[in-house]
């Protein structure tokens, strides 16, 4: 049986997710990590930088960091795809049941009342 790609970030609460700028900048970001298999899931909120720059090009890389962004091991290539209405679910699913408290409540909480939008991005490795 073949190891997913995002097995070694299974156990991983923050990665680094380094998305591009247009003019090629790379421009790393703390994120929580959720694995599902061969799909690795990420929360981030519209309208935010990071998201943006997935729109326009969806080819990240990611790797173990700390919580302030330091990284810890090998990056890994991937491919970011924004997920919309239903399609969202196994990454709500995902997300909330790792970080019961922080994903379960209070950053959907902080979302709403800040009028920003709770948005999911999956990852598949490039």
């Amino acid at each position: 049986m073949a190891v997913s790609p995002f097995q070694r970030f299974a156990e991983q609460r923050t990665i680094l997710l380094t998305t591009h700028k247009r003019d090629g900048t790379s421009v790393g970001t703390p994120v929580h990590i959720a694995v599902d298999g061969d799909v690795a899931y990420v929360r981030t909120f519209a309208p935010s930088g990071k998201l943006k720059r997935m729109r326009r090009d969806p080819a990240v890389e990611i790797a173990p960091s700390t919580f302030r962004g330091k990284v810890r091991g090998p990056e890994l290539a991937a491919r970011a795809r924004i997920l919309d209405g239903a399609e969202a679910a196994p990454a709500i699913a995902a997300i909330s049941a790792k970080y019961p408290l922080l994903h379960g409540h209070l950053i959907p909480w902080m979302h709403r009342h800040t009028g920003r939008t709770t948005t999911h991005v999956e990852l598949t490795a490039a």
